[in-house]
């Protein structure tokens, strides 16, 4: 029987990595920073979703010698100009929670008419010397309140097209199955899988 091969993955949020785990299987062991003793504060300081993914990725590569991947999300909504794009995480300011970005969110476009919006997530993969970045993304609205207890982040306020219930509605594998994160995973395991033939 084939080894299972580690690959880290540079995150410490357990929501990401269950969603990740859930995506890979059994097919490779998805180790979190935590369980590599990297308990660096890794910058993202880069202007773009793919410069941030990169940072983290070439940052376990170099210092901790692992073949990793990384990512970095944004949620881009049509009313507020694209933001906040690559300051999703931050959009209620250092320190906010993801209720506290919600909230900010639900009342920057209270009585706005178009609520149209699309999460992306950008995946760098460092893996048997190779270096690939890849996207994923979906397409949706704002809701004009929240709605569900599953996901985390902005989940209970966006709605995918197509649906007429948000992400914290759905079951983890249905919204796996269309979600950013699940559409740039499906081609990370792709490109894993073509490496490893």
């Amino acid at each position: 029987m084939e080894r299972i091969k580690d690959i880290v993955f540079a995150t410490n949020n357990a929501h990401k990595l269950e969603e990740v785990r859930q995506i890979v299987g059994e097919r490779f062991r998805v180790l979190s920073l935590k369980e590599i003793n990297c308990h660096d504060d890794i910058p993202e300081t880069a202007e773009t979703l793919e410069g941030n993914a990169l940072i983290k990725a070439r940052w376990i590569k170099e210092r901790y010698g692992f073949d990793c991947f990384a990512d970095d999300t944004g949620l881009m909504v049509d009313a507020l100009g694209g933001a906040p794009g690559v300051h999703t995480a931050r959009y209620a300011g250092d320190g906010c929670n993801s209720e506290n970005n919600v909230s900010k969110m639900l009342s920057e476009l209270e009585g706005v008419e178009d609520r149209n919006a699309h999460f992306s997530t950008v995946i760098a993969l460092i893996y048997e010397g190779q270096e690939v970045v890849m996207e994923g993304r979906v397409d949706g609205s704002i809701a004009t309140k929240r709605g569900g207890n599953g996901g985390f982040g902005y989940d209970p306020i966006f709605i995918p097209d197509g649906y007429d219930i948000t992400f914290a509605e759905m079951p983890a594998h249905e919204k796996n199955a269309i979600s950013h994160r699940g559409r740039a995973m499906q081609k990370l395991m792709g490109v894993l899988m073509q490496t490893d033939k």
